[in-house]
């Protein structure tokens, strides 16, 4: 949901029920009902809706607490299930990171005990959380909305610094990942994070041993969009052990993609679309209220 979508809580409520009953019609299950809710720079619910300053002015784990609790009744009163929050880039504050005004602040224990903070009052208000933007965006300043950024950055550093919010989020359990668009020179020359199996599945799967939901950023992103087509992302997803893509604009890429998904998971990478859906399926269980089983 953007806030194009939303124009009163009643009628964004009933909006998520519909949109329930109709996947229930279908005989599908239920689905993730996703927003982007951060507080600050980036929300999607406007008044009456309860609205916070940001990552920036939360300082310390009660003003955490106090955020996730408050937003997550808010959401779940409405029927959205997931919160692509919270950040958990660092912004360091020797450059003009592109997250200045999103990041709990410049140092990875502020950034992990106040997202850790987020994510697990978050999940116990049945909102699945996602961190993002793994493996960290705090040091780039190019918006990759625009274009693909590119980090000349090594492993070994981002092991000491940008990956370690992200490791404390999966020792707290959180539900979803969110991958960045982009491309970390040292660790994959050839593809950005959202597209890369060393970055996704290598690191993140085997190395961090997470076993949530890993989701793309949005591909309608210049990012991704200037670069790559339809089949040469799915592809790459595919084999990144990747379980969500986000489109996030109307148009023919959805249907593309749905349709290249279907055609690819026929041939030798079918065990990987079938461990996707067993964990998509795990954790609509476990956040997704209904009447019906999964």
């Amino acid at each position: 949901l953007f806030s194009r979508n939303i124009f009163s809580p009643d009628q964004v409520k009933n909006l998520c029920k519909s949109v329930q009953k109709y996947a229930l019609s279908c005989g599908q299950p239920p689905l993730f009902i996703a927003i982007d809710q951060e507080g600050g720079e980036v929300s999607r619910l406007k008044k009456p809706f309860t609205q916070f300053p940001g990552n920036p002015a939360i300082d310390n784990e009660e003003a955490a607490k106090h955020f996730a609790e408050i937003t997550g009744a808010e959401l779940n009163g409405i029927g959205v299930n997931m919160n692509m929050a919270p950040v958990m880039d660092i912004a360091y504050n020797n450059i003009s990171s592109i997250m200045a005004g999103r990041s709990f602040g410049y140092n990875s224990d502020q950034v992990s005990k106040l997202g850790i903070k987020v994510i697990e009052h978050l999940q116990k208000k049945k909102i699945l959380a996602v961190a993002k933007h793994y493996p960290g965006i705090g040091r780039t300043l190019l918006d990759s909305h625009l274009d693909m950024p590119v980090l000349d950055t090594k492993l070994s550093l981002l092991n000491e610094s940008d990956l370690l919010p992200f490791k404390a989020a999966v020792e707290h359990n959180v539900g979803g990942i969110m991958l960045s668009h982009i491309l970390y020179s040292q660790i994959d020359p050839e593809w950005p994070a959202s597209l890369s199996p060393v970055i996704a599945k290598h690191i993140l799967r085997d190395k961090i041993k997470f076993k949530g939901i890993v989701i793309t950023d949005d591909i309608d992103m210049g990012a991704i969009k200037k670069h790559y087509n339809i089949k040469t992302i799915i592809r790459q997803i595919l084999a990144s052990d990747i379980d969500l893509l986000l489109i996030c604009h109307d148009g023919p890429n959805i249907k593309k993609a749905f349709d290249e998904i279907l055609s690819q998971s026929k041939n030798i990478i079918r065990k990987k679309t079938e461990d996707s859906v067993k964990r998509i399926l795990k954790y609509k269980r476990k956040f997704i209220e209904t009447e019906d089983s999964i």
